[in-house]
């Protein structure tokens, strides 16, 4: 399964956190963005008890003030 992992850090932090977020299991990029969060992560996860744990591992990077998760729906495809 997919998700992205949408990110809010305190001011100047954004950088930082996007390096430190690729030491995260689970996650296979970061990226630092404009507008209204300030990194996104990309992350593959089995369960969403392993998704549960990406999430903390997120929340323990110093600056990470909040995120929200977009979890992908899988296409389907219709005859």
């Amino acid at each position: 399964m997919q998700a992205y992992i949408l990110i809010n850090t305190t001011a100047g932090a954004l950088w930082k956190v996007a390096e430190a977020l690729l030491k995260v299991k689970g996650v296979k990029k970061a990226h630092a963005v404009t507008g209204a969060y300030d990194v996104i992560a990309y992350v593959e996860f089995d369960t969403m008890e392993t998704l549960g744990k990406i999430i903390n591992n997120c929340h323990a990077i110093e600056g990470v003030t909040r995120t929200q998760t977009a979890i992908a729906i899988p296409e389907h495809t219709v005859e």
